[in-house]
């Protein structure tokens, strides 16, 4: 019997909201548990162990039959996010959902190096840059895209200030090989209980102009720059 996944919840089908795949229809399976405490996490109903109560246990075939439920039965990009979904045993999920002809793309800080991460159609590896209070452990880092083998693999950083957009140039030049995605941080996450989700928009949309300017002067030109459209649309409020 495959191992329980512990979910926060499982909502969609809606789009994804920031890099690679920003703009695609998907549902998200947004996992509970984290090895990070990053100072702007607009998540922490899926991080803190306050919460640990809200996540359920649960098998990948009761995963996959809400995935299938929400979806109306049609095959589409399921999201795996978190927290760290990494920590998750995902490799059967990903294996059952996969026979049903749905994908997977997930999202993680590249802490945790897993062998599915082969089997995955997009892995995202989100580095946390100094404003996070975080330290990425490098060796690590490089085994997470070693297990991605011949999967696709690109790097997405949030930038909220001229440290973060520094460093990400470096983690840039590690890693040339990699397509890699910009996006302005979100500096004011509600708390997970408020469901108003209101955000500073103007704040985020200084930001996302100024790292554009950035970028342009800098002659970056191999970095994508984004918003995250569902914040956009919809502040931090869960489940959409």
């Amino acid at each position: 019997m495959s191992e329980a996944i512990r979910i926060s919840e499982i909502f969609g089908p809606t789009i994804q909201g920031e890099g690679a795949l920003i703009g695609e229809p998907t549902v998200f399976v947004r996992t509970g548990g984290c090895d990070y405490r990053c100072s702007w996490c607009d998540s922490l109903h899926a991080v803190n162990a306050e919460y640990r109560a809200t996540w359920a246990p649960m098998p990948p075939a009761e995963v996959m039959a809400e995935v299938a439920h929400l979806s109306g039965d049609r095959p589409l990009m399921v999201t795996l996010s978190g927290g760290n979904p990494a920590i998750q045993p995902l490799g059967p999920l990903i294996e059952m959902g996969k026979a049903q002809g749905y994908r997977f793309a997930m999202e993680t800080q590249g802490s945790v190096a897993r062998d599915w991460f082969a089997s995955l159609d997009m892995l995202v590896l989100s580095p946390k840059p100094p404003s996070s209070g975080m330290t990425v452990d490098w060796p690590v880092f490089e085994d997470c895209v070693t297990a991605a083998g011949t999967a696709p693999a690109v790097l997405k950083i949030v930038i909220f200030d001229e440290a973060d957009y520094l460093w990400a140039q470096d983690v840039a030049a590690r890693y040339p090989a990699l397509p890699l995605y910009l996006q302005p941080g979100n500096h004011t996450p509600p708390p997970p209980e408020d469901d108003s989700a209101v955000v500073d928009q103007d704040g985020i949309d200084d930001r996302m102009r100024w790292l554009v300017d950035r970028v342009v002067a800098d002659g970056w030109f191999a970095a994508k720059v984004l918003p995250q459209l569902h914040v956009m649309l919809w502040g931090n409020k869960r489940g959409v």
